[in-house]
């Protein structure tokens, strides 16, 4: 295996971190819809929540590195379970934040402890001086890809604004190997 040059989509980066959160993940998303009748996405929203206090759902779509869309959907099926409330802003009724009920906070500190337990069984495989290595290395690949991604190039973005789609961006070329435009 190699980082720098991969042969295959198991050398990848990504493809290597998603496996990583499949597995690592498992145990959390087990507990989160066992006990607690919530997804690891919903999961992740009360955490934010309950870590940054009340925000608007744009705020929290940027921390939760979710789309709007979604947001708005994960949202909802939180209220409906009274786990967060919708707080509207008194200056401007169309715009509101949110925050969690005392039922949201209680989950949060049931089940991040629990979250906590899993992590360390996962590190655990790491000496100290390897999980500080790989802390600093996460570190630095989270803020490098963020400016990577800050300054990628236009075109390659769908124009959902025109109707557009990630899907609408997928034309085959010669050979129909997709070409990303």
């Amino acid at each position: 295996m190699s980082f720098e040059t991969p042969a295959t989509v198991d050398e990848l980066l990504n493809y290597r971190l998603a496996s990583l959160l499949a597995n690592s993940g498992a145990m959390t998303t087990r507990v989160c819809e066992g006990r607690y009748g919530i997804t690891r996405r919903e999961w992740r929203l009360i955490a934010l929540l309950a870590d940054y206090g009340a925000m608007s759902p744009s705020v929290l779509a940027e921390r939760a590195h979710l789309e709007r869309a979604r947001i708005s959907r994960l949202v909802a099926d939180l209220i409906a379970k009274k786990l967060v409330l919708k707080i509207p802003q008194p200056t401007d009724k169309r715009r509101a934040s949110l925050d969690l009920t005392a039922r949201g906070r209680k989950l949060h500190q049931e089940l991040f402890p629990q979250s906590v337990g899993f992590h360390q069984m996962v590190v655990a495989v790491l000496t100290p001086k390897q999980r500080a290595a790989f802390d600093e290395a996460m570190r630095l690949l989270d803020a490098h890809a963020q400016k990577v991604n800050e300054s990628d190039a236009s075109d390659a973005k769908a124009d959902r604004r025109h109707g557009g789609s990630r899907k609408a961006n997928n034309r085959l070329g010669s050979g129909d190997v997709p070409v990303w435009r």
